[in-house]
């Protein structure tokens, strides 16, 4: 343990701790609770809260190893670990207490509270439902129960609408007026992701009336104004300088045909009453401004200027004023929209609200809110704090950088009393924080890395006036990766503009390794581009791949040839072997990192499989997509309609029955009914068509009677599952196990019944979250964001040449929210917050480059694909080539070695060799097992 973990992991004092990548973070907060518990704190006193389940997990975990092995341990090397924990020598009162202390955390009600904060709030609104307003007996609301209640409630508003509700009414028709249907379906998506912080946000301001005028103030403009009004007000005689007008009027008159029509159209619009010169607006604007809304380079000729000195003056202010009228005419257009939206929000949330009531369910949103608001209440807050208080007294927070406003509001309450009143007691209560602003890219979630710096702030000050223990301890010591993976690291983020939004000013990033000496490399990749596709003659199979196939597809391939030549390496030397570790590369050992699931993921999970390298699949995906669930749901619908051909062709061709082409053709060809009748005239000559027909009929005649997991457990369980796993591969065992979990959930909120469970089932589109967790021995395929806690010896980037190029629809100028409609419809508040929201944007593209690199222990390969154009100058790859190119080997990569797909360019290669004792891992002892044949289907 370095010097600085040890001071963040002393529970004498309250601790902030930045920590960057695999400095050893959840060390040191496991081992501040096992010194907390050491001094004396109850169990059941100390509150962690995690990010994630996940981190809950493993430190919960880790905590219990550490603990059951003190209980067992012999004295000695009991007395050494405390020594290496506390940096003091145990005497034998304590080394008794550290035995005790597994038997304290089994017997303490709820044991240590490590958990995620949306887990801490919705075991406080159990403990106090009545105080904060929630069914007693509620339940947490599942992602796809929310999409069914928000798709009920979007068809009772429209309903509400057209039966006389004026204002929803308005409301749509505003926002119909402004989107397509498509786009309608968009920006409801858009509220529905929002709904917290717009929900917040009618409740901020006071109500639905209060936000709207608020919105109208914030553009400028008075409560209500409609365009009409603003165009009249920038038409009155009062509004410009008429005299001068007019006078510019007479000027162009003298001067060419093109000065002749200016000066008609300036003379028309003057002349006019006012009541009728907004028609004339479009025409008069031409005469100062461009089609694009900017002042004409040249508004007068020099014969007109001849003839009045003055009027280049006249015309320019008159320029400026039109295009201030258009601003505040964009402005209008800007309020309405917002105030229709909110106005639409505002009416689902509440009837959201009442059906998530109906049912005694919240939402996760709920969940924070609700705690808030019970802290908050001045009726409820002080009874709830007292129980709290009496059994809280130290709270830590983990990836503390990605905490939101609301969840910090939370523990600042639960905080207050620490250094406070009769609340400052003698054994010390204390805060303790880690986080790394580097690493905060969950800005969706609504994180932001200066709340972690503004939270420090806080708590110093607050601690310092209660003249208690605080300290800001920096980990800068990774144990994680190899000095030339965090030397590649520095250099990226040492240069603008790859260290805009992952240091402040005037910092740089600074990593030292611990393993230092160990073999380690980056190497970047030459980019692969489009290539036109050569003649291929008068045929050809339509499964070739062809040299013109996509860049992306291309580089999948390539890099399964390079993963597939990497784990059959056997001796020192060859590029798959892992010289820090002394070992040969398993598959498990790689993990492939993306931005975004694309095609790409599906394409290198295929090139995977085709060369026989292990792969665990994405880290995400769509339940009915998997063809497990497709062969499950195929079957269902056959025994709803046993006269649909084309279904029972697939039954009868997938695993369940596993008929051949041949058979299936002889049964269906020349039939004269459906195929169901013909498969039952065929079983007398053929026992295969049989032993299919008796399978089908057992299972017809147990539909009508059978709940629908029934049915499909007793499917499974007699021969189904195997029949499944035999045809897909282990791969097919996860989406079964959630089709089950699935039906069981329909069951507990429906009538069961097979049809409204398969309607059920596909109109869900259910996304089911993988954990591709360390361990396992097959290639991990993961988003960034995913990957976030885990690592790998060697990390590959493929994704690394776009960049995030789609713009919010909604705005967040301050505490505020503003839809523009159109691109067109922005006026100076909007541009302003567009281009603040894109440069947040921009900087954690950067930030998420960081974790991404950082995740990689050996090796990292950075590589991508372009289209015709070249990438952005400041993408992922474009960023790591600058970095290292002053400092990296220029090598020659010649990729077509590995893979007929492969092909050759200038690359760059940053590495060290071996210079000291290898690495051990728990994989050094992996007994390779050679792939399981294949089934004989597919020798058929």
């Amino acid at each position: 343990m370095t010097a600085a973990q040890m001071r963040a992991a002393d529970p004498a004092h309250s601790s902030w701790v930045g920590a960057s990548a695999g400095t050893g973070k959840t060390k040191v907060l496991t081992d501040r609770v096992l010194r907390l518990m050491l001094a004396g704190t109850k169990p059941e006193a100390v509150l962690c809260l995690t990010f994630t389940r996940a981190a809950a997990a493993e430190m919960a975990v880790r905590l219990n190893d550490v603990l059951a092995d003190w209980a067992t341990e012999d004295e000695a090397k009991l007395g050494k670990a405390l020594t290496d924990l506390t940096g003091e020598t145990p005497d034998g009162a304590r080394i008794d207490a550290a035995r005790r202390l597994f038997a304290r955390v089994l017997e303490a009600p709820g044991g240590i509270r490590i958990q995620t904060i949306h887990a801490f709030c919705q075991s406080l609104l159990a403990r106090f439902p009545l105080e904060a307003g929630v069914p007693p007996h509620f339940e947490v609301l599942a992602e796809r129960e929310s999409r069914e209640l928000l798709a009920g409630i979007v068809a009772e508003l429209l309903g509400r609408a057209r039966a006389g509700d004026e204002a929803l009414d308005a409301a749509l028709a505003t926002i119909a007026g402004e989107l397509q249907e498509q786009a309608f379906d968009d920006l409801l998506s858009i509220i529905v992701r929002e709904r917290a912080r717009l929900r917040a946000l009618i409740r901020d301001h006071g109500g639905l009336d209060r936000t709207i005028v608020a919105v109208a103030d914030a553009l400028g403009l008075p409560p209500g104004a409609t365009e009409e009004e603003i165009l009249a007000e920038g038409c009155r005689d009062m509004a410009f300088d008429r005299t001068g007008l007019i006078a510019a009027a007479e000027a162009f008159a003298s001067g060419s045909d093109n000065d002749i029509r200016k000066g008609a159209a300036i003379g028309d619009f003057v002349a006019a009453p006012e009541r009728d010169r907004p028609a004339l607006l479009a025409d008069y604007r031409k005469a100062f401004l461009t089609k694009e809304g900017t002042v004409l380079a040249r508004l007068a000729t020099n014969a007109v200027k001849g003839a009045l000195p003055s009027i280049e003056d006249t015309l320019v202010r008159e320029a400026e004023r039109l295009i201030a009228l258009e601003e505040r005419r964009k402005a209008v257009r800007v309020a309405a929209a917002t105030g229709a939206l909110l106005v639409f929000a505002d009416a689902l949330f509440d009837s959201y609200d009442r059906r998530k009531g109906a049912r005694a369910r919240l939402d996760y949103d709920d969940l924070i809110q609700g705690a808030l608001g019970l802290l908050r209440s001045p009726g409820a807050a002080p009874w709830v704090l007292y129980k709290l208080d009496g059994g809280i007294d130290h709270i830590l927070v983990d990836e503390a950088q990605d905490t939101n406003p609301s969840q910090w509001e939370i523990v600042r309450i639960l905080a207050e009393e620490f250094f406070a009143g009769e609340g400052v007691r003698a054994g010390g209560r204390t805060v303790f924080a880690v986080g790394d602003a580097k690493q905060s890219i969950f800005s969706f979630q609504g994180a932001d890395p200066e709340g972690f710096a503004d939270m420090r702030g806080y708590f110093a000050e607050r601690i310092a006036a209660a003249e208690a223990g605080f300290e800001t301890v920096a980990l800068d010591r990774s144990f994680r990766s190899t000095d030339a993976v965090l030397d590649a690291v520095d250099l990226v983020f040492a240069l603008d503009p790859a260290r805009d939004g992952v240091v402040e000013p005037g910092e740089r990033v600074r990593h030292v390794a611990d393993r230092v000496g160990q073999a380690g490399k980056v190497e970047v990749w030459p980019l692969i581009g489009p290539r036109e596709a050569d003649d291929p003659g008068p045929w050809a199979l339509p499964t070739a791949p062809r040299p013109g196939d996509a860049p992306a597809a291309r580089l999948a391939r390539v890099i399964a040839d390079r993963i597939a030549d990497w784990i059959e390496a056997k001796k020192p030397g060859e590029e798959g072997w892992l010289d820090s570790r002394d070992r040969a590369m398993a598959p498990g050992d790689v993990m492939v990192l993306v931005r975004r699931r694309t095609a790409f993921v599906e394409e290198l999970v295929r090139a995977l499989k085709d060369r026989d390298v292990a792969v665990a699949g994405v880290d995400r995906m769509i339940l009915t997509n998997q063809l497990a669930v497709q062969d499950l749901v195929a079957l269902g619908r056959f025994l709803l309609l046993p006269e649909d051909d084309l279904t029972l062709a697939s039954v009868l061709k997938g695993p369940f029955i596993g008929l051949d082409e041949d058979a299936l053709f002889r049964l269906a060809h020349g039939r004269s009914g459906t195929l169901w009748a013909a498969l039952r005239a065929a079983a007398s000559a053929d026992p295969v068509v049989a032993a299919a027909r008796d399978k089908l009929e057992v299972l017809l005649a147990g539909v009508d009677f059978e709940r629908p997991y029934e049915l499909y457990a007793g499917l499974l369980a007699g021969g189904g599952r195997g029949a499944l796993l035999g045809r897909l591969g282990p791969d097919a065992a996860e989406p079964v196990d959630e089709f089950l979990a699935l039906a069981l959930e329909h069951e507990r909120g429906e009538a069961p019944g097979l049809e409204g469970f398969l309607h059920w089932l596909v109109a869900g589109e259910t996304e089911i979250k993988r954990e591709l967790e360390q361990g396992g021995d097959a290639v991990r395929i993961m988003t960034v964001h995913g990957a976030k806690g885990l690592q790998a010896p060697v990390v590959i980037l493929p994704d690394t040449t776009t960049k995030p190029i789609r713009d919010d629809a909604l705005l967040w100028p301050g505490d505020l929210v503003l839809w523009p409609p159109k691109r067109a419809a922005e006026e100076t508040v909007c541009r302003a917050a567009r281009a603040e929201a894109r440069a947040a944007r921009e900087r954690e593209y950067r930030r998420l480059l960081y974790v991404a690199m950082t995740r990689a222990e050996d090796r990292l390969y950075v590589c991508g694909w372009h289209g015709k154009t070249a990438p952005p100058a400041d993408c992922w790859y474009e960023l790591i080539r600058a970095g290292l190119n002053e400092h990296a080997e220029a090598v020659h990569i010649d990729l077509s070695q590995d893979s007929a797909d492969g092909w050759a360019g200038h690359g760059l290669r940053f590495a060290r060799t071996q210079r000291g004792a290898t690495k051990t891992d728990d994989r050094a002892g992996l007994i390779r097992l050679a792939p399981p044949p294949l089934p004989p289907w597919t020798g058929r």
